[in-house]
Parts: structure tokens; C-alpha cells; sequence
């Protein structure tokens, strides 16, 4: 599974708002991976920040 996939499953499992280093957690990815990969998906429209550090599955 790609990384982007797995932190929109990690999300979508979630059903809450998680800050980086949780989704890394979770998913069992490096933080440092997600956070990259969270830009990408920010500008691709399918996550958004409801609050400061915090992500979520655009809805």
C-alpha cells in the first residue's frame, strides 16, 4: 500500500482529526514520511487542517 493510501485509511479509521506524529503511529509509518506525504495531499485537496497541526479527510 502507498503511503498517501495508508494515511487516508489511518484517517478514515480514525473518524477524527490526528496530528502527524499519531497518523505515524497508527499507520506505522516514519513521521517524517507523513509529513511529507500530508503536503502533497493537503494540495491535492483530499485532506484539509480543521485546526492548527491537526488533519482530517476532506468530506
Amino acid at each position: 500500500m502507498e503511503t498517501q493510501e495508508k494515511i487516508l485509511k489511518t484517517l478514515e479509521t480514525a473518524g477524527k482529526p490526528m496530528r502527524p506524529g499519531e497518523i505515524a503511529e497508527a499507520s506505522g509509518l516514519e513521521k517524517k514520511d507523513v509529513e511529507k506525504e500530508i503536503k502533497k495531499l493537503k494540495t491535492a485537496g483530499k485532506i484539509f487542517s480543521p485546526k492548527m497541526c491537526f488533519y482530517d479527510i476532506q468530506k
